[in-house]
């Protein structure tokens, strides 16, 4: 099984939460891989300090990041078709959604409401 994890628990990590920092560690021991979407980086980045970006870019590379393939990029259409309206989900969410159904992953999120698709699993992490 592997582990997809959303911006919002690096988010906590970042901003001192020791619960997010607990459950990051105890990922990279209990799964063989740990992703992250793309979307994160970008959401990361565009949050940060310009002195801050070798520490994001360290912390990321323990982990294994999910670009934007055909396939899911084409997924992320379908979820935005069905639940963009519904349920107010956005191009973020339906990507890094996308990206887990992909992977077959947990999604661990602190947003569960954001992900209303039926094929992927959401945890919450703590």
């Amino acid at each position: 099984m592997f582990a997809l994890i959303d911006s919002n628990i690096f988010v906590d990590h970042f901003r001192g939460r020791n619960e997010a920092t607990e459950f990051l560690k105890k990922c990279i021991i209990e799964y063989d891989i740990v992703y992250y979407s793309v979307i994160s980086r970008i959401e990361l980045m565009a949050g940060m300090r310009k002195k801050e970006e070798p520490i994001i870019n360290d912390f990321l590379s323990v982990f294994k990041e999910v670009e934007v393939s055909n396939e899911i990029a084409y997924l992320a259409g379908i979820y935005m078709n069905k639940y963009m309206k519904s349920h107010g989900i956005n191009v973020p969410d339906a990507i890094i959604a996308a990206s887990a159904s992909n992977l077959n992953a947990c999604l661990y999120t602190l947003n569960s409401k954001h992900f209303p698709m039926h094929d992927i699993k959401t945890c919450r992490p703590y």
